[in-house]
């Protein structure tokens, strides 16, 4: 048997009501500690057992050592069974898929009508005492079977709002990633065709009689011909019924642009670049620090109330840091809910290359998120650069 922390606290309650009635009597019950105790420990494990002390109690409590007369009748005697019997409505589940076995709901019902029964049949001085003591008794038990019907309900709305919140989560990530895999699309298929124009001019630019190299380099036109095809073709779902050209991507070379863009909506945007000129990124990098940038400056202007905001970008040989603070009620990343899907596509983009996104309001007010993102060596990035021009 498991007593729960509240099972204790209650028998305590208990034990001092029942202290506070014997102290104050005019006259104590013979043994009155031992039944207090009895009574005390029915009330304390009745959660484990509630069928069995509800009966223990009705037999033994109730007949044996104190039964119900004028004489003696005591108020902490009514709330041991009275507690009983509401324990016997909030634990026994009589309907619903999670219903307890047939036995202990047959049982219930039979412990909660006899025990009705029993005590009406007690020496009662008037007409009302019988009325007190049915209605008392199944008060208590439709208020057990009451707090248990709220609490299955409140349990079926969080999991029904758990599994919203997930499924949207999941739709997030997932919309999040196709944008993402969208980019890269372009980014690769513009690397790649960048390849093949240059193999095809320097495949023009050989001699008759190196044929055998002429021959080599068409080969990789046509294998990068085919492989930009393929990548077309396998996502070609997830550019959302775009055309088949290539798109410009932004990178943090148009931060201009969208400061821009924020200071028509009110929002007044102060760059600072730390490390002097931003260096040649991978254009995959690039775009993705200008989208961790995108977001979390609309969600200032969405969520923060704030009229004002600082993008701060540092950089050094591996590493890349954007933070992005704002002055606002420190709400810009979570959203009006605090559902926080804001933080999802830019964390999703951190992780892509390693890196970590911190997302967290300030004591003073306002909210910062920081992206670290590794940046690959310079030297290849430089080279396919120059080739590209």
């Amino acid at each position: 048997m498991v007593v729960r922390r509240v099972d204790v606290v209650v028998a305590v309650v208990f034990v001092t009501i029942g202290l506070a009635e014997e102290l104050s009597a005019p006259e104590r019950l013979s043994w009155w500690w031992a039944r207090l105790g009895f009574a005390a420990a029915l009330v304390l494990l009745r959660r484990a057992a509630p069928l069995g002390t509800l009966v223990v109690d009705v037999v033994v409590l109730q007949t044996l050592l104190m039964p119900v007369s004028i004489d003696n009748y005591r108020v902490w005697q009514a709330f041991c069974i009275l507690v009983g019997m509401h324990t016997i409505g909030r634990e026994i589940i009589l309907s619903g898929p999670d219903r307890d076995p047939l036995w202990r709901r047959l049982g219930a019902v039979a412990v909660v009508a006899g025990s009705v029964v029993f005590l009406v049949f007690q020496d009662m001085a008037m007409r009302s005492d019988y009325v007190a003591t049915v209605g008392y008794l199944l008060a208590a038990w439709v208020s057990g079977l009451l707090l248990q019907i709220q609490a299955r309900r409140i349990a079926e709305r969080n999991a029904a709002v758990a599994t919203a919140a997930a499924l949207r989560f999941r739709e997030t990530l997932a919309d999040e990633r196709a944008r993402i895999a969208r980019e890269l699309h372009d980014i690769v298929a513009h690397s790649v065709t960048v390849m093949v124009l240059q193999a095809g001019v320097v495949r023009r630019r050989l001699d008759p009689a190196q044929q055998a190299e002429r021959d080599l380099l068409a080969g990789v036109e046509d294998a990068g011909r085919d492989a930009v095809a393929e990548l077309r073709r396998t996502l070609g779902l997830l550019r959302g019924g775009a055309g088949p050209g290539l798109d410009a991507q932004p990178g943090l070379g148009r931060l201009d642009d969208l400061v821009a863009q924020l200071a028509e909506a009110g929002v007044a945007v102060r760059v600072t670049v730390d490390g002097g000129p931003i260096p040649a990124l991978p254009p995959s990098l690039d775009l993705s620090a200008y989208r961790i940038v995108q977001e979390a400056l609309t969600n200032v202007l969405k969520h923060s109330g704030a009229d004002r905001a600082e993008v701060a970008i540092a950089h050094g040989p591996d590493v890349l840091s954007v933070t992005v603070t704002d002055a606002g009620d420190g709400q810009a990343a979570a959203g009006p809910a605090g559902a926080g899907h804001g933080i999802v596509g830019m964390r999703e983009r951190a992780a892509m290359f390693g890196g970590t996104l911190a997302a967290e309001p300030l004591p003073g007010g306002g909210f910062r998120v920081t992206a670290v993102l590794p940046v690959p060596a310079r030297t290849a990035v430089a080279r396919a650069a120059a080739v590209t021009a």
